[in-house]
């Protein structure tokens, strides 16, 4: 699923693409559960003819702002993007592959501009979302969102004393995107395998060595990533990512540590029980 790093990326794609542009198509394909609360026609008509002053994304979710409200809204679900006319695009674990074709297949809505270039979002799964808004930073679901670790990076002090109001488990916690957004199940490992934390363990019961450890683990880890604009082949060799997509017996870390399995708050979940405490 898509998580902080491939929605940067995403992010990316917009601003490269579309920033300083103006829409002079904008091509719909009708489903009444990817364009949430909102017709693609009425779509259509809130951005055809705009032109894109800046793209904004936090957490998992991305906006255009226009020179005109209200402003697009995307969110990309389990198997979402956006692609271009020339194949770029990210290849994601757990997506169906890139097309050559244009639109590819599952494409909800295609953007053109005035000078030639296009984008479009793409959703095979249909758990996107395409919403309108006026104000997305004051509106749901932006306003529900906690802070942004690559945004509004935490200070340690604010972080533990966020930690010791919450009972809940750690795994558990990092995944709820009011706390964290933009944190998801293969970045939640990653930091707490960075920060040396037990996915298990209750988020009250970490001092505050801990909470500065995993303060600076959000914050490395998410900037790495983005860094390497959400290549796998760019990250670290020591990270669980290269190892968590096909979970079995036997697994070690480059140092030769055992790398576990468990479910987690329903999600699947990799640590190294000799580090992790």
């Amino acid at each position: 699923m898509p998580e902080l790093p491939e929605v940067e990326f995403g992010r990316r794609q917009l601003e490269a693409v579309l920033v300083g542009e103006r829409l002079t198509s904008v091509a719909v394909f009708d489903d009444p559960i990817v364009f949430e609360g909102v017709s693609p026609a009425r779509v259509v008509a809130a951005l055809e003819g705009a032109t894109v002053r800046a793209a904004r994304r936090r957490g998992k979710h991305l906006w255009l702002e226009l020179d005109r409200r209200p402003w697009p809204l995307f969110h990309f679900g389990m198997t979402g993007g956006f692609a271009t006319p020339d194949g770029s695009g990210l290849q994601l674990h757990t997506g169906p592959a890139l097309d050559a074709q244009w639109p590819p297949r599952f494409a909800k809505i295609v953007l053109e501009t005035a000078r030639g270039r296009a984008l479009c979002m793409t959703n095979a799964r249909r758990l996107g979302r395409i919403r309108l808004r006026r104000d997305p930073l004051c509106e749901s679901p932006i306003a529900d969102l906690g802070f942004d670790p690559l945004l509004e990076p935490p200070d340690p002090s604010d972080l533990y004393a966020r930690l010791q109001a919450r009972r809940g488990m750690l795994k558990g916690l990092l995944l709820d995107q009011r706390f964290a957004a933009g944190v998801g199940n293969w970045v939640a490992d990653e930091v707490l395998h960075a920060a040396r934390l037990d996915p298990r363990r209750k988020a009250n019961t970490l001092g505050p060595a801990e909470a500065e450890r995993l303060a600076e683990a959000l914050t490395s880890i998410t900037k790495k990533a983005v860094d390497a604009d959400a290549d796998a082949d760019r990250y670290p060799g020591h990270w669980l990512f290269h190892q968590r997509w096909a979970p079995a017996e036997g697994l070690t870390t480059p140092a030769g540590d055992s790398i576990e399995f468990l479910t987690l708050s329903g999600r699947a979940t990799a640590w190294v029980p000799a580090l992790q405490k």
